[in-house]
């Protein structure tokens, strides 16, 4: 392509990162501790601390301290499936053969867990006006397949959903709901902390999240017995004994004392890394507010933490793109872009962008599994003698979408010139 409309910029001396870790200095007081108190392994004050902090923001009960967001995750689906459907034999899943509903535009750790324990994806199609689980096509799936008894809903990008429909609808169907807040730490919705809606909720200090550990997350309950199961089951169920005994299948996903030394020194800056995102997204939203962009979108009665700002492409804006599974092409025209046009010059002036999150449905392992959408299911609309189809947000969220440099630490000057390069991706 030609890149005439951005010859007056040059590229960024220092990389302009998507989102990093940004450290204070308690962290590695905490850290040293650990170490010269020799707490180096999977128990220890940090952790202890890391876990009541956890649950006090998240309004609940319990905390329990892992190694990943997605060991978390693991838990919470194990920790419903035998609620639902008893302790499977060894060797089985907790959910095996058991369709879950589950959020269809959403990192695949979200539902991973789900295929850990045997259980069937069914896709929920995403919302336009949310980016997240559409309430309606959730009621619609629950006729199409009453049998199902769990929910597995995603808060993406830091920008909640409508988990309180999601929750009522839950409920009135007699199905648990796992919460996967890795990304909306912080967040709420009517004043209620995301992560504190589920039965079981997971959030995530990886090293590009709103706080950090470098990794590690936590499960949230309100229940004190799921808690203490989690905690065994994450030590790899050892029994109560002088030797090593087990009666059930663990794993090692507790999280490690000088992880939690970190995160343990960054739960005080949570608020303040919150009103930095929040500054990044409404200098964007005010720089494109005359293009023909939208930014994620924001559910009345919800405060996001703003951890990735996005926008969308309107569609009569939009050039030709088209994508296979590894590549990407499109063609340029005059007064229009689209995603991978962006993101190639971001990219040539030294900034990190990203697409948005391609919806599971369209992943090559669940192309074939089903998806719901408020009309009823995505799949097998069309036939050899009669047109059909039916609106698919997700994919059309996925193909005019993108998520923007959102590092709590750029100057005002570089986001202005993000900005500048993406106007001229219009001209």
């Amino acid at each position: 392509m030609a890149f005439t409309a951005h010859d007056r910029f040059t590229p960024f001396e220092q990389k302009v990162w998507l989102s990093t870790p940004t450290m204070h200095g308690e962290e590695l007081r905490y850290m040293t501790e650990a170490y010269e108190t020799n707490w180096m392994s999977t128990v220890g004050e940090n952790i202890n601390e890391v876990e009541r902090i956890a649950a006090e923001k998240a309004e609940v009960s319990y905390a329990v301290g892992l190694s990943c967001c997605t060991a978390a995750l693991h838990l919470c689906v194990k920790l419903a499936g035998e609620r639902l459907y008893g302790k499977p034999p060894i060797s089985h899943g907790a959910l095996e053969g058991r369709r879950v509903f589950c959020s269809d535009m959403t990192f695949d750790a979200t539902l991973n867990p789900v295929v850990y324990e045997g259980g069937v994806p069914v896709f929920i199609d995403t919302e336009a006006d949310s980016w997240n689980m559409d309430p309606a096509a959730l009621e619609q799936a629950f006729t199409l397949y009453p049998d199902v008894k769990l929910v597995v809903m995603a808060h993406l990008y830091g920008f909640p959903a409508k988990v309180d429909e999601i929750k009522r609808i839950c409920e009135k169907h007699g199905a648990l709901l796992i919460e996967d807040a890795a990304e909306a730490m912080g967040a709420t919705v009517n004043g209620k902390q995301c992560g504190s809606f589920g039965d079981y909720a997971a959030i995530s200090y990886n090293g590009n999240k709103i706080i950090t550990g470098s990794a590690g997350g936590c499960l949230l309950t309100n229940s004190l017995e799921d808690a203490n199961r989690a905690r065994k089951w994450a030590t790899q169920a050892r029994e109560n004994a002088a030797w090593y005994q087990h009666e059930e299948v663990g794993y090692n996903y507790r999280m490690s004392n000088v992880v939690a030394g970190v995160v343990r020194g960054q739960y005080p800056h949570l608020e303040e890394h919150i009103a930095q995102k929040k500054a990044v997204y409404e200098r964007y939203r005010e720089g494109f507010r005359d293009l023909p962009v939208k930014m994620n979108p924001i559910v009345p009665g919800t405060v996001p933490n703003y951890w990735l700002s996005a926008l969308i492409i309107d569609p009569d804006a939009m050039c030709p793109q088209v994508r296979s599974d590894s590549e990407a092409l499109y063609r340029a025209e005059a007064g229009k872009t689209c995603p991978t046009e962006i993101l190639e010059v971001l990219a040539k002036y030294n900034a990190e962008g990203r697409p948005i999150w391609k919806p599971m449905h369209m992943q090559p392992m669940y192309r074939m599994h089903e998806c719901v959408g408020r009309e009823g299911s995505l799949r097998c609309r069309t036939n050899a003698y009669i047109a059909g189809g039916a609106a698919d947000v997700g994919a059309d969220i996925f193909r005019r979408g993108l998520c923007l440099p959102s590092d709590n630490k750029m100057t005002p000057e570089q986001q202005d010139t993000v900005i500048e390069l993406i106007r001229a991706c219009f001209a």
